[in-house]
């Protein structure tokens, strides 16, 4: 999991509330086996108005998405997130989201903001009228900002989800990080135990 200390980039403003993870990553694509491809399928029935603001070009590239309250309510498909993680996401901002959603996220490295209703409609305001407005979302003090416009909002985060994903460390990681004192563990059991790997 690649660590998430600071990220400046363009957003992609999609003013919709109430966005489901059917939405996000429809049925369909979850027939799929691997981690990876699910960027394709992201809010692949929306996409096929072609004045869905995903097929807008102006907005190509954005690392960050802006949305309106209740983000990724729904069903727990944890694809939702890596659909979005696939297509370059790396921040959501809202002023709300689906709480399965939010675990999810923060265990593979999307980081989920929450801003207030009035402080996300300005940045959609924003980023709706010049497309190229860069925003930076600074991890370390918890801040969200619009350097050429002198905006800066504050966010919560929780401290043990802030300190892994400053790490760059996901559950596995976790793990690893105490594979000394497993293996020191191990080679200390009696022989008679249980060991993975044996009958």
């Amino acid at each position: 999991m690649e660590p998430i200390t600071e990220l400046r980039g363009h957003a992609l403003p999609l003013a919709i509330s109430d966005v489901d993870t059917d939405q996000i990553i429809p049925s369909d694509w979850l027939k799929r086996v691997e981690r990876t491809g699910f960027g394709q399928g992201l809010f692949s029935e929306w996409r096929q108005d072609a004045g869905f603001v995903l097929n807008d070009q102006r907005f190509s590239g954005s690392t960050i998405l802006i949305a309106r309250e209740n983000f990724g309510v729904g069903s727990s498909r944890e694809h939702a997130v890596w659909a979005l993680m696939d297509y370059g996401f790396r921040v959501v901002i809202s002023p709300r989201f689906g709480d399965i959603f939010r675990n999810n996220s923060l265990k593979v490295g999307l980081l989920p903001v929450e801003l207030t209703t009035e402080e996300v409609q300005r940045l959609l305001d924003l980023v709706t009228l010049e497309p190229t407005t860069q925003i930076l979302v600074d991890l370390g003090s918890q801040r969200v900002s619009v350097p050429a416009q002198e905006i800066e909002f504050g966010f919560e985060i929780d401290p043990t989800a802030k300190a892994r994903l400053l790490a760059g460390l996901d559950e596995i990681g976790i793990t690893l990080t105490k594979e000394a004192a497993i293996s020191q563990y191990e080679a200390q059991r009696p022989r008679w135990a249980p060991r993975v790997g044996t009958h």
